[in-house]
């Protein structure tokens, strides 16, 4: 049986690092992309294959692209597109330069790359492109405006995409992650101190009681998390199930918050989201 391959991106920790090593496990010729090149060289030293891709530069997306098909010889049969970052902070506080650069990495670069892969899925009869979106993908949570926007129009972008695939070999899934133990949060941080002046803005009083508590320690929501572990046995099986679901949510979080999309009317659902955030 001919070896499976995948490529994955942000792979330098957290839920691609933990995928790029189960699936090459399972079988599969793993190609674990990060951004920087100190990472890919790390995990060149633990075995798998690396090139590195940036979703802010175009051209690495075409030059790490062009290397993992130069090595599978044209052919690719899935692709996870992972990797991203949030920026914390209110919604009046973003430069709008900032919302530019997150919606790059988060989004235009995701559809950068599916756009290459595609006309390779279709002439090699079939793929599998998997986007890992969030619970913030369908819900909305303050100071997390910049990555809740990304994520509902990688949302968007990915079900119109698989709308217009309909009929084709080629399945499109998201993947819809509640709160998981990686360094999203503190990667997060360094993209506050980069772009949010928070010390000037009417609501100084709030960043300090609410989010600088909530990084002091004193944040309910911190036990509600769980490994990337859960995220790649869902994505073990949009991988390789005959028919992936459309939708993977992960943890008990992203079925509840779901829920209340579906039962509570728009004030209620405010109501709720304020109280647990």
């Amino acid at each position: 049986m001919t070896q499976k391959s995948v490529l994955i991106t942000g792979c330098s920790s957290g839920i691609g690092y933990d995928a790029a090593h189960a699936l090459k496990a399972r079988g599969w010729r793993v190609f674990a992309s990060c951004r920087k090149q100190e990472d890919c060289d790390r995990l060149i030293a633990e075995g798998l294959e690396s090139p590195r891709i940036d979703y802010d530069d175009e051209a690495s997306i075409d030059a790490g692209l062009d290397e993992v098909l130069q090595a599978t010889g044209g052919t690719l049969d899935a692709v996870f597109n992972n990797g991203a970052y949030g920026i914390p902070g209110l919604v009046e506080d973003l430069p709008t330069e900032a919302l530019r650069a997150i919606l790059q990495t988060n989004l235009i670069g995701y559809h950068h790359l599916t756009r290459r892969l595609i006309p390779v899925m279709r002439a090699q009869g079939g793929g599998r492109i998997v986007n890992c979106s969030s619970v913030m993908g369908y819900t909305s949570y303050p100071w997390r405006g910049a990555y809740v926007a990304t994520k509902w129009a990688l949302e968007g972008l990915t079900d119109t995409l698989r709308l217009e695939l309909h009929g084709e070999p080629i399945h499109v899934v998201l993947i819809e992650p509640g709160l998981i133990t990686t360094k999203f949060g503190a990667n997060g941080r360094i993209q506050f101190e980069k772009w949010i002046d928070w010390r000037n803005s009417v609501h100084a009083d709030r960043y300090q009681s609410d989010l600088m508590r909530k990084w002091r320690g004193d944040n309910p929501q911190a036990g509600l998390e769980v490994p990337a572990s859960h995220v790649t046995a869902k994505l073990i099986h949009a991988l390789e199930s005959r028919r992936p679901h459309p939708r993977y949510k992960i943890t008990k979080l992203a079925h509840f918050a779901k829920f209340l999309t579906r039962i509570l009317s728009t004030r209620a659902s405010d109501w709720v989201t304020r109280r647990a955030s």
